[in-house]
C-alpha cells in the first residue's frame, strides 16, 4: 500500500470524533492499510489504546494529536488583530520515543498553560519541543491554510517556512484535503505552489471523523449533541457534505489523481514513524530517614517492628518465616519503595486524625501490610493468602486499595502533592459513556422529539445492574419497545441513531478513587490536563493535574497508581464515635471492638442491615437471614 490515513479523529475528539478505536484499527486492516495515526483535537487520551489495539492487529500505530495554535502568547485571551482566527490547527506526530515524550509535553501544557476554550500552544513552546516529531499543516483552519484562504500568500509562505525551520525540511508537509468545500481547492493551489517555491513535499489527507459514508449522520448528531443544538437547526455547527470517513486507497487515488505523489508521501511520514512504550515502571523515590542505605532496609525494619508490636517480641516462628517470605518476594520484584509510599500517607493521616479503612481486597492477605499498619486485618487469624495479592509467579505491581473518610480525603491527596511535589502527583481521568437511555435521551432532544416521549422510550430499556441491554437488543426482546418504535417513524429514527452512538464517550471527569505519583513532573511521563473547566470535568479542585490517560492506561505504561476512595461509611462511624464520646464520655476504640457480639448477629439475622456496609441491598438481607449467621467467618 501506498496510502496511510495520518490525520483521523477517534471517539476521544469527544462529540465531534465518531470513530471507535478497535472499530477504526479493524477497518483499516480490511482496507489493506499498514499504518494508520489517530490525531485527536489537542489531546492524547486515547493513544494507548489506539496502540494496543493497533498492535494487536499488526498495524503501525503513528501516535499524535492536532493541536491548537494561538497566533499569539498562548496565555493571551484576545487574538491579535493581525491573526486571521482566534486559533488555528496543527497535526504532530511522533517519529520516536523524543518525540512521544515532545507530544506529552505539548499536549500537557495546552491544559495547563494555555487554555482558553481549547488548549492552545504557540510558537515559543513549539520550537522548544520539536524535536522527534513530524509536522503536517493540517486542514483549512491550519495557520498556513487560513492565510491562504485569506488571500495572504507571503503570510502563508512565512508560516511554512518558520515551520520548516523549526522541525526541519523533512519533517514538515503541507497538506491537501478534498472533502467538497469549495475553500480546499484553493487552499490546495496554494500548498502546491507553496510546495514548489520552498521545496517542501505534500501530503493528502483525509479529515476522516466517522468510520463510512453512512455514519455521517450519526456524526451529525453527535455535533449537535455537543453545541447543544437541534439537528435541523441550519446556524448551528456542521460539516460540509459526507466525505469526512476513512476512505480507501482507490477512494483517495481518485481524488487526488492530478497529484499522486501527495499519496506516496503518507507512505514516506509513516515510514519514518517508529515507536513503542517502554516496558518498565515509573516507581518514585521514597524519602528514606538517615541510617538507611536502601528501601528494602528499610522497608524490613519497620515491617519487623510494627509485627512485633502486633505479635510481640520474639516473633512466634510462624509470623517469622511468613514475614521473612513476603519481604522476600516484595524485595526481589522490586516493590519496597511501593509498600513505604503507601505506609507514609496512611500514618499520616492517621496521625491527622483522618478515619483510615482496615483493608480492601487482596491486600489483606499480606502480613507486610498488617505489621505496616497500612491493613488491620490479621491475615494468619483468617487464613489469608499473601499470593492472592502478590504472586511471586506471576509478579505484577501490587494494587492495595485504602479507604479514607470521605470528607477528608483530600487531606491525604493534598499531604501526597506535599510530600512528593504538586506537579509530580495526579488524579486519574474517566471518560462517561453513552449507555442506551441516555443515548436515546440525547438523541431525542436533537431530534426534538418531547420530553415526556423520550422518557417514554427510554424506560422500556432495560439497564439495572442486574439485567441491561443494548439498544439493539432491547427492541430485539421488548416487544413493547419494539411496537412503540414502530409505530411513529420519527421514533425509529431516534432508536436507529442512537443505537449507532451508544457506548461513544461523551464527557470527561475524574475517578473517584485513583491517584498517580511520578517520580518526577507527570507531564514528563503522561499527557495531563487539569480540572474542571480544562479537560476533566467537575470533579476535582481547579488546580487539580488530571492525567489524560484512564486507569487501566496508565497502570500499562508503568506509573505508579493508588487508590484512594472516599467512603462515607468511614464518616458515619467516626461521627457516631464522637457523638457517643460526647454524650457518654468514653471514646470507643473501633479496633478494640470484639468479632463476636451475639446482639449484632442477632441484628444481622433480622436483617437490619441499613447502614452495614456491603450488606444493605436486598440480596445481602436475604442471604443474611437465610443462614442465620451467628460468627464473623459466617460474614
Amino acid at each position: 500500500m501506498a496510502f496511510v490515513h495520518l490525520h483521523t479523529h477517534s471517539e476521544f475528539s469527544l462529540l465531534d470524533g465518531a470513530n471507535r478505536i478497535p472499530e477504526l484499527v479493524q477497518y483499516v486492516k480490511k482496507l489493506g492499510m499498514d499504518s494508520l495515526a489517530v490525531t485527536d483535537h489537542g489531546n492524547l487520551h486515547g493513544a494507548w489504546a489506539f496502540y494496543q489495539a493497533a498492535k494487536a492487529e499488526r498495524i503501525r500505530p503513528i501516535l499524535g494529536f492536532e493541536a491548537y495554535m494561538a497566533f499569539g502568547p498562548r496565555q493571551a485571551q484576545q487574538k491579535p488583530n493581525w491573526a486571521p482566527a482566534a486559533y488555528s490547527h496543527l497535526v504532530l506526530l511522533a517519529r520516536n520515543r523524543a518525540g512521544y515524550k515532545n507530544l506529552v509535553r505539548l499536549s500537557s501544557i495546552g491544559y495547563t498553560e494555555g487554555f482558553y476554550r481549547r488548549p492552545r500552544i504557540d510558537r515559543e513552546v513549539l520550537a522548544r519541543h520539536s524535536e522527534g516529531l513530524v509536522c503536517l499543516a493540517a486542514c483549512l483552519s491550519g495557520e498556513v491554510a487560513l492565510y491562504l484562504r485569506a488571500g495572504r500568500y507571503d503570510a502563508a509562505r512565512e508560516s511554512a517556512e518558520w515551520l520548516a525551520q523549526t522541525f526541519g525540511p523533512d519533517n514538515f508537509w503541507l497538506e491537501i484535503q478534498q472533502h467538497g468545500i469549495p475553500e480546499e481547492r484553493l487552499v490546495a493551489d496554494g500548498m502546491l505552489q507553496l510546495g514548489r517555491d520552498l521545496g517542501l513535499g505534500v501530503v493528502a489527507t483525509n479529515d476522516a471523523h466517522y468510520l463510512r459514508r453512512e455514519d455521517a449522520e450519526a456524526h451529525d448528531v453527535l455535533l449537535a449533541i455537543g453545541t447543544g443544538t437541534d439537528l435541523d437547526d441550519p446556524k448551528r455547527f456542521r460539516f460540509t457534505g459526507q466525505e469526512s470517513f476513512v476512505k480507501s486507497e482507490a477512494e483517495m487515488r481518485a481524488l487526488f489523481a492530478d497529484h499522486p505523489e501527495t499519496l506516496e508521501n503518507t507512505a514516506a511520514v509513516a515510514a519514518r514513524c517508529e515507536f513503542d512504550f517502554e516496558k518498565r515502571y515509573f516507581l518514585p523515590g521514597f524519602p528514606r530517614p538517615d541510617g538507611f542505605a536502601t528501601d528494602e532496609d528499610l522497608l524490613a525494619d519497620l515491617a519487623t517492628r510494627g509485627a512485633r508490636a502486633r505479635y510481640g517480641d520474639p516473633l512466634p516462628q510462624p509470623v517469622a518465616d511468613r514475614l521473612a517470605y513476603e519481604l522476600s518476594v516484595i524485595n526481589t520484584a522490586g516493590y519496597a519503595g511501593y509498600f513505604l509510599i503507601v505506609e507514609d500517607f496512611i500514618r499520616a493521616a492517621r496521625e491527622r486524625g483522618i478515619p483510615v479503612g482496615p483493608g480492601r481486597g487482596s491486600a489483606a492477605g499480606s502480613l507486610v501490610a498488617y505489621g505496616l499498619r497500612i491493613t488491620d486485618v490479621d491475615p494468619l487469624a483468617f487464613d489469608l493468602l499473601f499470593e492472592r495479592f502478590l504472586n511471586p509467579e506471576r509478579v505484577s505491581m501490587p494494587d492495595i486499595d485504602v479507604d479514607f473518610c470521605f470528607e477528608r480525603r483530600g487531606e491525604v491527596i493534598e499531604y501526597v502533592r506535599e510530600r512528593y511535589g504538586r506537579d509530580s502527583v495526579g488524579q486519574i481521568i474517566t471518560f462517561g459513556t453513552m449507555k442506551a437511555r441516555a443515548a436515546v435521551k440525547d438523541v431525542a432532544r436533537v431530534l426534538r422529539i418531547p420530553p415526556g416521549e423520550a422518557d417514554k422510550i427510554s424506560k422500556l430499556i432495560p439497564s439495572g445492574p442486574a439485567y441491561s441491554l443494548t439498544i439493539p437488543e432491547a427492541v430485539q426482546k421488548i416487544t413493547e419497545l419494539r411496537e412503540l418504535v414502530k409505530s411513529n417513524p420519527v421514533y425509529q429514527r431516534c432508536v436507529d441513531l442512537a443505537s449507532r452512538i451508544e457506548g461513544m464517550s461523551r464527557h470527561a471527569s475524574v475517578h473517584a478513587a485513583g491517584v498517580v505519583i511520578a517520580p518526577g513532573p507527570l507531564s514528563e511521563y503522561v499527557p495531563v490536563c487539569t480540572a474542571p473547566t480544562k479537560g476533566a470535568g467537575q470533579s476535582a479542585d481547579g488546580d487539580s493535574i488530571i492525567c489524560q490517560f484512564e486507569m487501566g492506561a496508565l497502570e500499562k505504561v508503568g506509573m505508579l497508581k493508588m487508590d484512594m476512595l472516599g467512603l462515607k461509611t468511614l464518616t458515619v462511624i467516626h461521627d457516631a464515635v464522637e457523638m457517643i464520646a460526647a454524650r457518654q464520655g468514653h471514646r470507643l476504640e473501633m479496633d478494640r471492638l470484639t468479632l463476636d457480639d451475639p446482639k449484632v448477629y442477632e441484628m444481622l439475622r433480622r436483617g437490619r442491615t441499613a447502614g452495614v456496609f456491603q450488606f444493605e441491598s436486598a440480596l445481602a438481607t436475604e442471604t443474611l437471614r437465610a443462614m442465620k449467621c451467628d460468627r464473623f467467618d459466617d460474614l
